[in-house]
């Protein structure tokens, strides 16, 4: 700790701000393991003298690393260094569901269940599922984990003719229609970056306003029906996401 708060590390006039470099030194210490998970750092008041740095820069350059995830605060405990998030790749060329991602890589599944019902549909559900102003919608919102860690929130919709029994789905919700012949074939995704609001960042365990990654499916059955309308957060330091591509016919090439 003394050499990584040595004040000769922030003499450097041309380093940038002094809150930046302190974040680049304790960010670096954790990359390189000097600074290993549930490593606790010394009071701001302690950075402060060792470094000879206002307690203003110290406590800036900490949020920054707070709000990135790198550390967390505990209130009455102190500032501890995050655990490691295993980073995982995710095809985008297949439509598989968590359960199956997560038994795939030999890991364990872990649901907490935020509700389960048949409700009036919302207008988005309505035109995204294609359903009349009568018609019930099926609604399974849910934190999905692997090994203790959450790393999803689930909130999916589907036809009350196609789920009618939402409370009995428990595992796999793409298991559950396969047994009933529903299970969609393909489907339409996007993906957008996100920060994560005060509510979901709670869910995932992460600070508020960290990176996160927001994705819109849309299920189709063999028919063409809309099976599945899907809005999942994803946290952005556990996932990237993949998909190969290919060059495409030379008539739909663009000529130079």
């Amino acid at each position: 700790m003394t050499e990584l708060f040595s004040p000769a590390a922030f003499t450097d006039t041309k380093g940038g701000p002094l809150y930046v470099q302190l974040h680049r030194r304790i960010a670096s210490a954790i990359e390189s393991g000097q600074l290993k998970p549930g490593d606790s750092l010394p009071p701001e008041r302690e950075i402060a003298t060792m470094t000879g740095l206002s307690r203003v820069t110290v406590r800036k350059g900490v949020e920054a690393l707070v709000s990135s995830g790198q550390l967390v605060q505990k209130r009455g405990s102190g500032t501890f260094v995050a655990a490691r998030i295993e980073r995982m790749e995710q095809a985008l060329s297949l439509l598989t569901s968590f359960t199956e991602d997560m038994q795939r890589r030999g890991r364990q599944v872990e649901s907490h269940w935020l509700a389960r019902g048949l409700h009036a549909p919302a207008p988005e559900e309505v035109m995204a599922l294609g359903l009349g102003a009568n018609d019930r919608v099926a609604r399974l919102e849910r934190v999905r984990s692997s090994d203790g860690t959450p790393l999803a929130i689930e909130r999916a919709s589907l036809p009350a003719s196609i789920l009618p029994d939402p409370e009995n789905v428990d595992g796999s919700l793409y298991s559950m229609l396969e047994t009933r012949k529903s299970r969609p074939i393909r489907a339409v995704q996007r993906i957008s970056a996100v920060n994560l609001e005060a509510k979901d960042a709670a869910l995932l365990k992460v600070p508020l306003g960290v990176a996160g990654l927001r994705i819109e499916r849309v299920s189709y059955l063999p028919s063409g029906q809309v099976v599945e309308f899907t809005r999942s957060v994803y946290r952005g330091d556990a996932y990237d996401f993949a998909v190969e591509l290919k060059l495409a016919p030379k008539a739909e090439r663009t000529s130079e």
